[in-house]
């Protein structure tokens, strides 16, 4: 009888709550990981979200080197443009990604 007053002082979910928590978390991480090979793609697909538009600046800056050469390098100018409108491609594209995982477990309690 002394261990009725202790249980009903208990604020905390308990065990078979805890145990019931636990076990929804593991099979939702079940469900919603893909594995190496996704994340894998996805460091390949924000990486050539950098590289083709630097690339391609790179690019256009040595073509109009070579037909309009002058005082400034376009080469250098538009390499740095295309790393920088690359690089804002793929914080726009993970930021994406980052609120879809974030709003994710709202989707499960319907």
């Amino acid at each position: 009888m002394s261990d009725e007053p202790k249980n009903s002082l208990r604020s905390g979910p308990t065990l078979a709550e805890q145990v019931g928590t636990k076990a929804a978390r593991k099979l939702k991480a079940r469900r919603s990981t893909q594995g190496v090979w996704f994340g894998l793609g996805m460091m390949g697909l924000i990486g050539w979200s950098v590289v083709v538009p630097t690339l391609l600046g790179a690019a256009l800056g040595i073509w109009l080197d070579k037909h309009h050469p002058g005082g400034r390098s376009w080469t250098l100018a538009l390499l740095v443009g295309g790393l920088a409108i690359g690089c804002l491609n793929a914080w726009f594209w993970v930021a994406k990604e980052e609120k879809a995982m974030r709003d994710e477990p709202e989707d499960d309690h319907e």
